[in-house]
């Protein structure tokens, strides 16, 4: 397949994609350790229990994510499955904005979708979840997936050995989200970095994205700025399209989003499926597989193992009291090997009967982009199994090892195959 070829720093991917690096210290990013014995532990002496996941089993550095740090409220964590899926199906009780928020958040609860709720939640989702049902997985596909995956594998093919992590997992997300927002791949690592930056690189942000809300509002395009620009909102009876700022914000969320998971996750499945030579023969000779081979590998190791909720009452969990204001963390890596709902959990077993499971979330935030993810990892691994003959694991090659904390995935994807 002949695409235009794509050239991108490998430096700045590296930095970019690589949990080691900086990027994602405060994310816990080079942490080491296997969470799941202890996941298990809580699980079974709980499963809730004041603490967020990461101190709860021996994590001691920074922590920042989606609910964190928040050093000034109380935090608890739940680990079973039903108490996770509980919290996250009652969006009256446990909401994405704090009953008593600082009075400096108010421009992000105000403008990001991820801490809206309730009505305005719903309303503001609408907008966007049209362009991110399963029916429009083949425009993801047509548009940005499918050449962004042949791009990135004529780049490797005649090596005959790559780092699939970062030479080919990284760029695909990246790539697909970028172009659906009308940015170019030039921009794309800039984008990258500026949502990883904790808000330090807003501007170059800013720079690069604004002039498309510009350009989109006198020439539409088939993109998601397009789609955003054109759309209306009705609220307190009048109907308004989204200002700059707004668009602005859906498009930051939807870019950290859209580039920041996925990557970890498609390195995860194909570290799952070169362990096990025998698995990559079968999917290799019935592609029909590949489904449920990428829905075990999001069960079994979520890339985000932890989401959080503020209370807004007083209630009780497991007899656990959890007052008005507190942080609860639902750990979904855990949630996802329950033994109550799953045989042998800890087991990566694509042929057990299928169980709706946590990975994506659940309820009102149930992640809008999962069929979008599921459709880079179908496209990606399928890409490579087509076009790498004998693809295996690099024996060579230290073995990959999954770390991170609030973010997690492998260390590297070594891989070699024929025909070179």
């Amino acid at each position: 397949m002949t695409t235009e070829r794509l050239v991108l720093d490998p430096a700045r991917i590296r930095e970019l994609f690589d949990l080691r690096s900086h990027v994602y210290d405060k994310m816990g990013g080079s942490f080491e350790d296997d969470p799941y014995p202890a996941f298990h532990r809580l699980r079974e002496s709980g499963p809730v229990h004041p603490g967020t996941p990461g101190r709860l089993i021996g994590f001691q550095g920074e922590e920042f994510f989606q609910g964190l740090p928040e050093p000034d409220r109380p935090h608890f964590s739940a680990f079973d499955f039903e108490t996770c899926d509980a919290i996250v199906r009652d969006p009256q009780v446990y909401r994405m904005v704090p009953p008593d928020p600082d009075p400096g958040d108010k421009m992000l609860h105000e403008n990001s979708i991820l801490y809206m709720d309730g009505d305005r939640h719903r309303r503001y989702r609408a907008l966007v979840q049209p362009s991110f049902v399963p029916g429009k997985a083949q425009w993801w596909i047509r548009n940005w997936i499918e050449t962004t995956v042949h791009a990135l594998i004529d780049n490797i093919e005649g090596d005959g050995t790559a780092d699939l992590n970062v030479d080919f997992c990284a760029a695909i997300p990246l790539l697909t989200i970028c172009g659906s927002m009308g940015v170019s791949a030039a921009d794309a690592l800039d984008i990258r970095a500026a949502v990883t930056s904790g808000g330090q690189s807003v501007e170059r942000f800013m720079q690069i994205v604004h002039p498309i809300v510009v350009a989109r509002r006198s020439t539409p395009a088939d993109d998601l700025i397009s789609v955003l620009v054109q759309a209306e909102l009705t609220e307190g009876g009048e109907t308004h399209t989204l200002s700059d700022a707004e668009i602005l914000s859906f498009a930051y969320l939807l870019m950290a989003a859209g580039s920041g998971t996925t990557w970890k996750q498609m390195g995860i499945t194909l570290t799952a499926l070169l362990d096990r030579p025998e698995l990559t023969d079968a999917v290799r000779a019935d592609r029909t597989l590949l489904p449920q081979v990428i829905e075990e590998g999001v069960r079994w190791m979520p890339t985000d193992p932890a989401f959080a909720r503020f209370v807004w009452e007083d209630v009780t969990l497991h007899g656990v009291d959890i007052p008005a204001g507190a942080v609860i963390h639902q750990c979904y890596a855990a949630a996802n090997r329950d033994p109550a709902r799953w045989d042998d959990p800890d087991t990566f077993d694509p042929f057990r009967p299928p169980r709706t499971h946590l990975a994506f979330g659940s309820g009102p935030h149930v992640c809008v982009g999962m069929h979008v993810a599921r459709a880079e990892l179908t496209n990606g691994v399928s890409a490579l199994l087509d076009r790498l003959p004998g693809l295996r694991r690099d024996p060579d090659a230290e073995p990959t090892r999954i770390i991170g904390m609030y973010e997690r995935g492998p260390t590297a994807v070594p891989a070699v195959w024929d025909g070179v």
